[in-house]
């Protein structure tokens, strides 16, 4: 079959297109026969050896999916020609990948394999910040940086379906659009963020920031937060790690809170089905439709993940596989 490699540590640009074995969906896996995969930051990462996580080469990245159920073991609940989405972690750039049935999703019929492709990374990980890390309440208000993005999008919806105001931080004019057709209550330019902030919300501050971006927003960050309110650490795709100064967390009794989804559920497996059940509803409803971006084909997977490196993605970033 055909699969997009990494078989060298050079980048996103040395992503090439190869013929590889199958997956045979063994061991009690299914086999899904993939239409869509999305594209995340890890996988710029990994395309550098720069990830936590460092397979041996060459390996197939792509950890989220969309497709049809080709096979499935007795017990999991799936059939074949099932429409689902999947995190099979790595394989997903290639057309089929053999997935654990505790990280396959039935999807419902109102969502496109496109859509479902957008899912499992950005959604489940926003899921996890805002509801167990965040514990956002209806009314609060949120502040969403690299708002976007995928991740960035699925923070804005999933607030905003949790019944909060959504503040949210681009980089730029030209990326507005994105953040506002997740359904941004308000659309602020990262240069100069925390004075709009302030202005937005009478002086008074967020209840939570979700940030994936770091660097040097972070301090500024804190300064946005209102009496106990919450910042989750979700990543750093500026680059640099930021430090803080934990007397400033006293000023205005304020938390600085980790967000690592795969760390989480890794330790507690059955904790991702439990996640999926609860945003069903939302999915079924149409209360969170993914912002889709732009769509490479496999042969230029090496485009679409360079895409996220030069931090040039509006909304989800696909690439269809079939």
């Amino acid at each position: 079959m055909r699969a997009a490699q990494i078989a060298s540590l050079d980048g996103p640009s040395a992503i090439s297109v190869v013929d590889v074995p199958e997956p045979t969906g063994a061991d009690g896996e299914v086999l899904v026969d993939v239409h869509v995969a999305g594209v995340t930051f890890p996988e710029v990462l990994l395309s550098r050896g720069q990830y936590q996580l460092k397979p041996q080469l060459p390996f197939v990245p792509g950890s989220e999916v969309a497709g049809t159920v080709r096979s499935a073991p007795e017990g999991s609940g799936l059939r074949p020609g099932q429409r689902v989405a999947a995190f099979p972690g790595f394989g997903g750039f290639a057309e089929a990948v053999a997935v654990d049935p505790g990280l396959v999703f039935p999807l419902p019929d109102g969502l496109s394999l496109e859509q479902g492709a957008a899912l499992p990374m950005n959604y489940l990980t926003m899921h996890f910040a805002l509801a167990r890390r965040g514990r956002l309440q209806p009314g609060e208000t949120v502040l969403v940086h690299g708002a976007a993005g995928g991740l960035g999008t699925a923070g804005v919806q999933l607030a905003k379906a949790y019944g909060a105001r959504v503040l949210a931080v681009v980089s730029g004019e030209a990326k507005g659009e994105a953040a506002r057709a997740a359904g941004a209550d308000e659309v602020v330019l990262a240069d100069g963020f925390l004075q709009r902030v302030r202005e937005l919300t009478g002086g008074r501050g967020v209840d939570v920031v979700a940030d994936p971006v770091g660097g040097d927003r972070f301090t500024d960050s804190l300064r946005s937060l209102a009496r106990e309110g919450r910042l989750l650490v979700l990543g750093f795709t500026g680059g640099e790690i930021p430090t803080v100064r934990v007397n400033r967390l006293l000023l205005n009794n304020v938390s600085v809170v980790g967000v690592g989804w795969g760390a989480f559920w890794s330790g507690e497996p059955g904790y991702v089905q439990e996640q999926w059940r609860d945003l069903a509803p939302l999915l079924e409803r149409g209360a969170l439709q993914p912002v889709l971006g732009s769509v490479h084909d496999l042969a230029d997977a090496a485009a679409a993940v360079t895409e996220l490196d030069e931090r040039r993605a509006t909304g989800k970033v696909l690439i269809r596989v079939r």
